[in-house]
């Protein structure tokens, strides 16, 4: 029988990390089913999805964790049983405006009073082409609670959009 393990890693960015991680997981047999991995700040960092026997997951977890000595910290959460998913509808957010402190602070709040999951959020900040000012961009992926439509989340945020003074479009996900 299989386990899941999810890794969260992080660590001064150098050529190799991904080839050590992919090493140590295939020589406990496990499979790399799922990852984001980026350079932020000269650091690595990512999120790792790995599939393992049980019987070879302990062992797996301890040479994952043994990799602090070459500078990656690993932290390793094994699977759990939870409720089921949600019925509700999957939306993709797309939110684009000039940067600001408290962008994703504002719109996590108005997502949270609507019990909306974030399952996935990917941000950046760009200049602006032909303006020179800092451009921030987001793309999320939200599980809506039953009852509530994309429609209905789109009316809810026009209002913190015209605060904001930004663009967000909502698609079907």
């Amino acid at each position: 029988m299989k386990t899941s393990l999810v890794l969260t890693l992080i660590g001064l960015d150098k050529p190799g990390l991904v080839e050590t991680l992919s090493q140590t997981a295939a020589a406990h047999g496990a499979n790399w089913e799922e990852s984001r991995m980026a350079r932020l700040a000269g650091r690595f960092a990512g999120l790792l999805l790995v599939t393992v026997d049980r019987d070879k997951a302990e062992a797996l977890e301890a040479d994952l964790r043994s990799l602090e000595q070459r500078g990656l910290r690993v932290v390793v959460e094994r699977e759990v049983d939870g409720p089921a998913e949600a019925g509700g509808a999957r939306v993709k957010l797309e939110l684009e405006g000039s940067d600001q402190p408290g962008i994703v602070r504002q719109l996590s709040a108005a997502l949270a009073r609507r019990e909306i999951n974030v399952e996935e959020l990917r941000s950046q900040v760009t200049s602006a082409p032909m303006a020179g000012h800092a451009l921030f961009r987001a793309s999320a992926s939200l599980r809506l609670p039953a009852g509530l439509t994309r429609d209905a989340l789109r009316r809810d945020l026009e209002g913190l959009a015209s605060d904001l003074v930004v663009e967000i479009e909502l698609q079907d996900d």
